[in-house]
């Protein structure tokens, strides 16, 4: 951010970004967001949500990726908004696959375990050999 406050009196330039600048940028808030910073991200290099927002639907379409620095980026496609929307929903049900397999697992290695208690129990319980009559 420049040094002069907002109501200096000046009119402020309008600042842009290159998409190398964006990839990092959306990167840091992606980080800072992760560690429940976002807010405090946004605030302290003074960029708003919604561009945030903007510049991962642009990301996700694959328009940031090997593009100039100068170079103009555009509003997605038709089909890139749809490829980004579909990696989005990819992603999401990886996560969850992922998650259920894990509980999966941990109901596995329970069950194990409780047969294991159960049988360990039932040996306690009734002793071979004779009885008490």
């Amino acid at each position: 951010m420049s040094g002069r406050s907002p109501r200096s009196g000046e009119p402020r330039r309008r600042r842009s970004f290159t998409p190398a600048q964006k990839l990092a940028l959306l990167a840091d808030y992606e980080q800072a967001a992760a560690a429940g910073q976002g807010g405090a991200w946004l605030r302290r290099e003074g960029l708003y949500s919604s561009l945030i927002s903007e510049w991962r639907r642009v990301r996700d379409a694959g328009l940031l990726q090997g593009k100039a620095a100068g170079a103009s980026v555009g509003r997605p496609s038709a089909e890139q908004a749809e490829i980004a929307r579909l990696r989005r929903e990819l992603e999401v049900t990886r996560m969850r696959l992922a998650t259920t397999t894990t509980a999966l697992e941990i109901m596995g290695k329970a069950r194990e375990l409780l047969e294991a208690i159960s049988e360990s129990e039932a040996e306690q319980v009734a002793p071979p050999g004779r009885g008490r009559f």
